[in-house]
């Protein structure tokens, strides 16, 4: 059986945009596409809220930085045929979708360069950019991300350049599905599981199964 890790953030741990808890076992993204393969691959939850994909986060207890969470979870997980990184919403806090597209290149890099063990070997990689933000009412939400709605709108162009210049997969979230207008960033169920059904067919062609 094959193995997938999905590497991300609350898009990706399942945070339910109407409830602020976390969605069912099956309805997050990882587990529909887990699902979608029927046996053929295990594909690994490893989402963390307010991951960001290079950069710290000094407002924050816990170490939220991609670039030092990725090695451990190689570490723990290999090994692995398929690395899928869906990052960059909580980059907008601080920073550029830009910069978040060359956070993405080095987290490529530390992949490539990981010290894997015995004979085990890189995986393949599929970049996904995150959807957009969008408007809303939420006041504590509207006040972390709002100003950056047409920012986020550059991630898919961005992501989808660093993925042909390094020779790895490209997939654009936004394209299959939307963000909750309830707090602008994270989704509801039904997009959620949306990006699980829309990554399918590319995770089938790369791992040839």
């Amino acid at each position: 059986m094959k193995s997938i890790l999905a590497f991300g953030d609350s898009l990706t741990w399942g945070y339910n945009a109407s409830t602020g808890m976390r969605m069912a076992y099956e309805d997050r993204w990882p587990n529909v596409l887990a699902a979608g393969l029927a046996n053929k691959a295990r594909v690994i939850e490893e989402g963390m809220n307010g991951r960001t994909t290079v950069f710290d986060d000094p407002t924050t207890e816990e170490n939220r930085n991609g670039a030092v969470g990725l090695p451990i979870a190689l570490k723990s997980h290999q090994p692995l045929d398929l690395l899928i990184i869906m990052l960059g919403t909580n980059d907008l806090k601080h920073h550029r979708a830009f910069d978040s597209s060359m956070g993405m290149e080095r987290l490529v890099n530390l992949t490539r360069k990981h010290n894997w063990s015995g004979s085990y070997t890189c995986p393949q990689i599929i970049l996904v950019s995150p959807t957009s933000l969008v408007p809303t009412q939420n006041q504590w939400f509207n006040n972390l991300w709002g100003h950056m709605i047409e920012e986020s709108k550059l991630f898919a162009g961005h992501y989808a350049r660093v993925a042909e210049e390094m020779g790895v997969h490209f997939f654009d979230a936004g394209s299959v599905a939307k963000a909750n207008d309830i707090d602008g960033g994270h989704l509801d169920v039904e997009n959620t599981r949306a990006i699980g059904a829309g990554l399918l067919q590319l995770v089938k062609k790369v791992l040839e199964i």
